[in-house]
């Protein structure tokens, strides 16, 4: 019997080669290389073999506003996509295990079925009795979602065009197989033509689908990386599973922005979206404790206030350490490095701890003054003040620069009841209610905060 051809393809970046190898050549990752069977060719593939099946028409022949988007009755998964659901899209959700993925698109699906949407909820982790024990915990009105436990694709997606379903979930790609693959379900080739056939079915008949994804050791989404280039969004759901609350991300959105943040509080009876995010990250601050400051980001169109919390202390070992949590080391350190040279805080002797609030990444350079300034705090024993916002960039000469849509962040810190802001004096900006304190170097901050 003659041996199934095979080739070794990459899983990071999709390079094929004719043998093994421990680097990719394509991307220079090692160990990514896994080997997978060649699909023979379907009849009908040639070339030439069957005409276009779609008439080709000018941009501008086009009907716009055509397409309608689907709220999905979660207002904080509907602000993260954009608006609701595209009809004929392909939506891959990612997250932790235990992270609420399943929870969240299963309410999805009964407020869709609810606003007159058919779902079909297909699980290949959970027969359809096991949805129903889960649906039942969570409570509301689920009954009416239809259910299936199937593993083979071409089965899903048979089930989803019988039953007329406007939304096809499923859960989750690495669980499913295609009979075109002789290979095991989660395979990297497994994973790539699953991901085809869902997205040829989503955009020849018009059905949103949605797929999760279950993610590696490093936090990204396993599988080959073709997987979020073949789809439209992606979705990433993060949060410590040890707190309440989920954060949701497009990292991916072709029909709206990917920098939109949706905020969940995990209870007994499922997510409850959570209007106000500021006012859940700053529940627990205390005030009168020394190193801590709050600064405002700006995740897409929406200013979110948090809390960055510092404690330096007399270092135990010959090297001090510097911990970050929700900040890159790598910036710690350079923020340190300006702190001791150009505003003469010395930090050479203690061990530095900086973490962010509630889980959150500070990523953009508007919180350098924020964590400059729990620094101080810290090492000063001094409180900052508590109706104190920090908002600026520290360039590597200590001096302060001014930010975009800083009078958006400050309009949310008037909301919150802060009264006065610490930021650079080339920001002109003038926002009732709120006092600015313009610095024009690291220095100032230093005096202000250890006066």
């Amino acid at each position: 019997m003659a041996r199934a051809r095979s080739t070794w393809r990459c899983s990071e970046c999709g390079h094929e080669t004719p043998r093994w190898a421990g680097r990719c050549e394509g991307c220079q990752a090692w160990n990514t290389i896994s080997e997978e069977p060649v699909a023979p060719a379907r009849p009908g593939r040639r070339a030439g073999a069957a005409p276009p099946a779609m008439p080709v028409r000018r941009l501008r022949e086009v009907e716009a506003g055509r397409l309608v988007r689907w709220g999905t009755g979660l207002p904080e998964l509907d602000f993260v996509l954009g608006g609701g659901l595209v009809p004929g899209s392909m939506t891959l959700i990612g997250g932790e295990p235990g992270i609420g993925k399943s929870t969240l698109l299963l309410q999805a699906a009964a407020a869709l079925e609810a606003s007159g949407r058919t779902v079909l909820y297909a699980s290949g982790e959970e027969s359809a009795e096991q949805l129903r024990m889960r649906a039942d915990r969570l409570g509301g009105e689920t009954g009416a979602v239809h259910v299936l436990g199937e593993t083979r694709l071409e089965a899903v997606i048979h089930a989803a065009a019988s039953t007329g379903a406007s939304v096809l979930i499923l859960d989750s790609i690495q669980t499913v197989y295609s009979d075109a693959l002789e290979s095991a379900p989660g395979n990297v080739g497994q994973v790539r033509e699953c991901a085809g056939l869902l997205m040829r079915f989503a955009k020849e008949s018009g059905v949103a689908v949605v797929v999760v994804g279950h993610v590696t050791k490093g936090g990204g989404i396993a599988g080959p990386k073709t997987l979020e280039h073949i789809v439209d969004t992606v979705l990433y759901f993060e949060g410590e599973t040890t707190l309440d609350y989920r954060l949701l991300r497009a990292t991916k959105n072709r029909f709206g922005s990917i920098d939109e943040l949706g905020v969940f509080e995990m209870t007994g009876r499922g997510l409850v979206a959570v209007p106000n995010p500021s006012a859940l990250f700053l529940a627990a601050r205390s005030v009168a404790s020394p190193g801590s400051a709050v600064t405002a980001l700006m995740e897409g169109s929406r200013p979110v206030l948090v809390e960055v919390q510092a404690l330096a202390a007399p270092s135990g070992y010959g090297t001090p350490q510097r911990v970050a949590t929700g900040l890159d080391p790598k910036r710690l350190a350079v923020l340190l490095a300006i702190l001791e040279r150009r505003a003469g805080v010395p930090f050479g002797t203690v061990d530095v701890f900086v973490q962010v609030t509630s889980g959150v990444r500070l990523t953009e350079p508007a919180a350098d003054l924020a964590v400059a300034a729990a620094l101080i705090s810290s090492i000063h024993n001094r409180p900052t003040p508590a109706d104190a916002l920090f908002l600026g960039e520290l360039g590597l000469g200590g001096e302060v620069r001014p930010l975009g849509t800083a009078e958006r962040r400050l309009l949310e810190a008037a909301r919150m009841g802060f009264r006065q802001a610490f930021g650079s004096a080339r920001a002109k900006v003038e926002v009732p209610g709120i006092r600015h304190h313009g610095l024009e170097h690291l220095d100032e901050l230093v005096r202000a905060l250890a006066a």
